[in-house]
């Protein structure tokens, strides 16, 4: 898949979003546009003209490091951007290196990993891939994403659940936000992996159902999940505000493991015990459920 259009939506975004004044040049005159003129950028950068004119056409194959540098100098991008700049740089390379890098796969969930998360009985905790498909969750976990796992048009896709499911407007307490941070981290995979098949029909599932997701995916905003704090609206245990933290798993599976947890003697701590108790009982009354079933006839 070219990626093209993705770079040179990026680059005209972020020279959109920097006004001359910020970029420490003197202006004269009306300007029709707020932003950088891309002879301006060029300048900056410290290329010609024409060369940057063909980079914000889409063509990055051949870039070097030290130009994608000046360009991420000149158009003051941040920590992330940057990556996101190296990584569109990196899938227009040579199209054996592309394919080797965007191979698609399905990582799983390794036991021990697994074993990790369920190891974790007082903490919320999943383990999410790149699409934020909710792979592997700990009782709690699914206990505190009840409506989401409830909901089985969400397929636990956390994406899904936010631009979906009526019901993440009201659990998630700042939904504007977590909704932009949940575009801008589909934005960085996309960038890394253009021809991820599974990814583009993710993303073209949202941009078809949702205003809001096609919306935010056109302002070309990155973003990578990290630590937060979280501030969420559980339907039976209320307001809880939870510390988030994303940890990547140490290989190449893409896949990273998400813990939430509370400060000591705070409402939120006693909101994650009362989910817990919900839980076991909840689990409980499954298991003896299942136990009661009289056994299959035998033929």
């Amino acid at each position: 898949m070219d990626n093209r259009d993705a770079v040179s939506a990026f680059l005209r975004s972020r020279r959109d979003k920097i006004t001359p004044e910020q970029a420490g040049l003197l202006t004269y005159g009306q300007r029709r546009v707020p932003g950088l003129r891309r002879g301006e950028v060029a300048t900056l950068a410290g290329v010609s003209v024409e060369y940057y004119t063909r980079l914000e056409r889409g063509n990055l194959q051949g870039v070097s490091d030290s130009v994608l540098d000046a360009l991420a100098h000149a158009l003051r991008l941040d920590d992330t951007e940057r990556m996101y700049l190296y990584d569109l740089a990196r899938a227009a390379g040579p199209a054996p290196q592309a394919r080797a890098r965007q191979r698609e796969s399905r990582p799983t969930v390794r036991p021990s990993v697994a074993r990790i998360v369920e190891g974790m009985p007082e903490l919320p905790a999943y383990v999410m891939n790149n699409r934020l498909d909710a792979l592997a969750a700990n009782p709690l976990g699914r206990a505190l994403y009840s409506e989401m796992y409830a909901d089985p048009t969400c397929n636990a896709n956390v994406a899904r659940f936010a631009f979906f499911n009526p019901a993440a407007r009201r659990f998630y307490a700042d939904w504007e936000r977590m909704a932009h941070f949940a575009v801008g981290a589909l934005r960085i995979e996309a960038g890394k992996s253009p021809n991820d098949r599974e990814l583009s029909n993710l993303i073209g599932e949202l941009s078809t159902r949702s205003d809001a997701f096609r919306v935010m995916w056109g302002s070309h905003d990155v973003h990578v999940f990290r630590e937060s704090t979280k501030r969420l609206n559980h339907p039976l245990v209320g307001d809880l505000q939870l510390d988030q933290e994303t940890m990547s798993l140490p290989d190449q599976s893409g896949l990273s493991v998400v813990v939430y947890s509370a400060p000591p003697g705070t409402a939120a701590e006693d909101g994650l015990k009362l989910l817990a108790s919900w839980s076991a009982t909840t689990g409980q009354e499954q298991d003896a459920q299942s136990t009661s079933k009289p056994p299959p006839r035998q033929a």
